[in-house]
């Protein structure tokens, strides 16, 4: 776990401030720096030839104005479509972005985490964050097998366990015994408990999606260290009030 990551309040914005701007691209970033978020949490596919790119769906039929799988085009196919318009016509010409662009965006400044969706995207990531050492990158996924074989190709590489499932306990010792930093729950899961006993691993406890005043108030008071946000302007206007 990254020193002092216990004693803060970490704000990801959720595929980017993607309440203001379409999900996973570079519009909703830049709407979340500018907003004031810590980090930015995005989703990684493989194109068909390989690339590891910035989409939350399986298939491009969501969120561009195309159709079909994302492994089955390539990325000069993927960033051929509109990533945009389907949100506001202001938008219109976002494109996928990949990952390599992200890093390159980001560089040195807000922390990136990479959720990995496609079970052949990790090592093509890892290639990649080899050429980028100075980026703040962390690796997240629900599919532990994925971070287990990450954690085994870099010992030194920031995880989070992300979870779904009410029953925690055992997730959460497997995420101690892979060296992760956070457990990354619903935020309708979270309990004390669950925070307790990680915090007694030495976890941080960061559930999503939290867009609702309210429920931010009771996961502070349950002792969360952070929140995933489609809305992290609010978000953060809530906690400087």
């Amino acid at each position: 776990m990254s020193p002092g990551l216990m004693d803060i309040f970490f704000l990801w914005a959720h595929r980017g401030a993607s309440a203001s701007a379409p999900e996973n691209t570079m519009a909703a970033f830049r709407a979340a720096e500018s907003a004031g978020a810590d980090g930015i949490e995005f989703d990684v596919r493989l194109s068909r030839d390989g690339v590891p790119v910035v989409i939350h769906d399986n298939t491009v039929d969501r969120t561009t104005d195309g159709h079909g799988r994302v492994n089955r085009m390539s990325v000069s196919e993927l960033q051929g479509l509109d990533a945009g318009r389907w949100f506001g016509s202001r938008f219109a010409g976002e494109r996928l972005p990949t990952v390599e662009e992200v890093l390159l965006w980001a560089g040195e400044g807000l922390r990136l985490n990479l959720e990995i969706k496609d079970p052949d995207a990790g090592a093509p990531v890892l290639e990649l964050l080899r050429s980028y050492p100075r980026s703040r990158a962390l690796i997240s996924s629900f599919d532990h097998e994925i971070l287990f074989r990450m954690r085994r190709a870099d010992p030194l590489l920031p995880l989070a366990f992300l979870l779904d499932s009410p029953f925690w306990r055992l997730p959460l010792k497997r995420a101690a015994a892979c060296g992760a930093e956070s457990l990354n729950p619903r935020q309708d899961r979270v309990s004390r408990a669950m925070i307790a006993a990680s915090h007694r691993l030495g976890l941080a406890v960061t559930p999503y999606t939290v867009d609702d005043p309210g429920r931010l108030d009771d996961l502070l008071r349950l002792g969360v260290n952070g929140v995933f946000s489609n809305l992290p302007d609010e978000i953060v206007a809530r906690r400087h009030r």
